[in-house]
């Protein structure tokens, strides 16, 4: 049990000093780490660990190694991954099979495994050490601190990565203070509204005193997006601490996480690390020999996309259903049970920690003059580099796309990217030298959001893009406003009616109407963006829409009603490999003697043929 500022001081030291040792050999061992996010559990990562183990016992090395398992390293596209220390050497794309050959070649020969070692697309050469590989080169982890490196279930690599010297260093100055640094670093909302975090707490603030709440919005529902769920994840203490230091700044004794029920490895993980701070006296009564008692809770989300509102959130918590609150008040006034309650995402609370160990100017120090600090996103799509990645703000698309992303699969080119999730919108080639920032992002047409950026080439269909965000929309509307619930219904229809060749161009200016009056209408957050993708789409890529209307014709050849594949007779074996593997008969012909053929009333535009053709000899109309 931690009972003063200096017996915390005294843990932290020692345990620095382990892990340091840790990395560095010192300890006379050596170390392997393994990822051990999501993405890497899924492609047997703990698997790998438990051989790791076993096969160091069998060797009579386990006396001389360690095996650890970490957070997300970020590469999901390269996982999974398995670093040596002290040498840093990071092997990826490492299966089951492997592990013995690393044991034995590595650990035990002190040889590199090379043929597991990450490859420059570029230059062809192979890569040891993870700073070395562009993906990483322009990354700055301040959210990200500790992921990928600690144990998150041992509290003391967390607290060897310096978790809890935030807390330490607020826990001995004035609220008010608090709320300065936090003002002073210019850290805005990450959950996507970019809302001056140190404002949001200096209205909860000067609220009177008694019961307050801070609350931890982890229902992370866009499409594609995962930075919250890797926060959690790999360094949970990191976020507890955030969230302690909030209650310390307004007042509030609980906090609330809200996470939905979809993350369990991130759900377990945060209830190991709130069950090890209580154990040692970081959570509960009197913290570190103070006045300051703070005590942390756990609901899980069924899942509603809406819930990431913020007073969805909150009625969700009180067990009513999720629909969001008319505004005013607003929550750091009346929030949860009607009390003042501070709502900041993951990735926020993450970046509160930094600020107060190391200072309001050194995380002021990155990003832009009204964009601080940096940025976590999900990258994804059509792209070489699929990953988590954290930049700085200011940071442009094109050293997003090209430079950390690794570009465009397969040579194709670049069309656009999507950020904010379906609240967002689309932006182009234009915009490649664009700083990443909120306002920027704004003014461009689309928006920061929570982190997501999915990335598209040439292949497709802007129109089908806005036709999915609009379905993911109809499906996740509460239906509390007409506007809303009627509205974006009446705006998936005309989409179908376009992918479908069916429309007008009268359907044209009506999604245009509807897209106008949802956005001005809808009570939350959720409407007021919900026609940003195909407002977006349609100022950058109206020929596409066009191409739908009045020429029957999908340009990137992905809307089934608009597309056909044949087969040219020239080319075509007579192998009826693509007979065989067509699930409705459309396709006729006598092997060794007749040139097969579809018919285009059967059809159903699987594509089953088009992708069992060795030959090429089917084509996409």
């Amino acid at each position: 049990m931690i009972k003063n500022f200096d017996e915390l001081n005294e843990k932290i030291s020692s345990c620095s000093v382990c892990l340091a040792n840790k990395f560095a050999g010192k300890d006379n061992k050596r170390a392997v780490v393994l990822c051990g996010g999501t993405g890497c559990l899924s492609s047997n990562s703990q698997a790998i660990k438990e051989k790791f183990e076993q096969l160091i016992q069998q060797r009579g090395i386990d006396d001389k190694v360690s095996v650890n398992q970490v957070g997300c390293f970020g590469f999901c596209s390269q996982g999974p991954f398995v670093k040596i220390f002290p040498e840093d050497t990071l092997y990826r794309l490492v299966k089951l099979e492997d592990v013995e050959e690393i044991v034995e070649k590595d650990l035990i020969g002190n040889e590199v495994v090379e043929r597991l070692l990450f490859v420059d697309p570029a230059t062809k050469e192979k890569v040891a050490k993870q700073d070395d590989i562009n993906f990483y080169k322009k990354q700055v982890r301040i959210a990200l601190h500790g992921c990928g490196q600690i144990n998150p279930e041992d509290i003391n690599e967390a607290l060897g990565a310096g978790a809890f010297q935030g807390l330490s260093k607020a826990l001995k100055m004035d609220r008010a203070d608090v709320i300065k640094e936090i003002l002073d670093s210019g850290l805005r909302g990450r959950g996507g509204g970019g809302f001056p975090t140190g404002r949001k707490w200096q209205f909860a603030y000067a609220q009177p005193a008694g019961e307050k709440y801070v609350v931890c919005n982890g229902d992370e529902g866009d499409p594609g997006a995962f930075m919250d769920r890797s926060i959690l994840e790999g360094n949970p203490l990191a976020v507890i601490e955030g969230m302690v230091i909030a209650g310390y700044a307004i007042g509030a004794q609980n906090g609330y996480f809200y996470v939905r029920a979809e993350y369990p490895v991130a759900v377990n993980r945060l209830r190991i690390a709130i069950k090890q701070a209580e154990e040692i006296g970081l959570l509960g009564d009197n913290i570190l020999g103070t006045d300051f008692s703070f005590r942390v809770h756990i609901r899980l989300g069924a899942g509603a996309f809406v819930c990431g509102e913020e007073t969805a959130l909150l009625n969700s918590i009180e067990g009513q259903r999720g629909m969001p609150r008319p505004r005013p008040p607003f929550p750091a006034v009346k929030g949860l049970w009607q009390k003042p309650t501070i709502i900041n995402n993951v990735e926020t609370l993450a970046c509160v920690p930094f600020i107060m160990r190391e200072g309001a100017a050194k995380f002021a120090a990155y990003g832009t003059e009204k964009s601080k600090g940096t940025k976590v996103f999900a990258l994804g799509g059509k792209i070489n580099n699929v990953g988590l990645v954290e930049i700085p703000m200011g940071t442009t698309l094109r050293e997003l796309i090209y430079d950390i992303g690794g570009g465009i699969p397969n040579g194709k080119k670049f069309k656009a990217i999507q950020t904010g999730g379906p609240s967002g919108g689309c932006l182009t080639e234009a915009d490649l030298d664009t700083p990443i920032d909120f306002d920027n992002l704004v003014a461009k047409g689309s928006m920061m959001g929570s982190g997501g950026a999915i990335v598209m080439d040439e292949d497709n269909c802007m129109v089908d893009v806005a036709k999915f965000y609009m379905e993911f929309i109809c499906d996740e509307s509460c239906g509390k406003c007409t506007p809303c619930r009627i509205g974006t219904k009446r705006m998936l229809e005309i989409l179908t009616k376009i992918t479908n060749g069916q429309a007008t161009m009268d359907d044209l200016e009506q999604l245009e109407e509807l897209s106008r009056t949802i956005k001005a209408g809808s009570l939350c957050g959720l409407g007021q963006t919900s026609a940003n993708p195909v407002i977006s789409t349609l100022t950058h890529f109206r020929d596409e829409y066009v191409a739908h209307i009045v020429d029957k014709r999908c340009p990137a050849k992905v809307c089934k009603h608009l597309m056909q594949y044949t087969i040219n007779p020239e080319l075509c074996k007579k192998c009826s490999a693509c007979a065989r593997k067509c699930p409705v008969g459309a396709i006729t012909g006598v092997v060794g003697k007749e040139p097969y053929s579809i018919d285009q009333k059967k059809c159903i535009k699987c594509g089953m043929c088009m992708a069992s053709c060795k030959f090429k000899a089917i084509e996409k109309k």
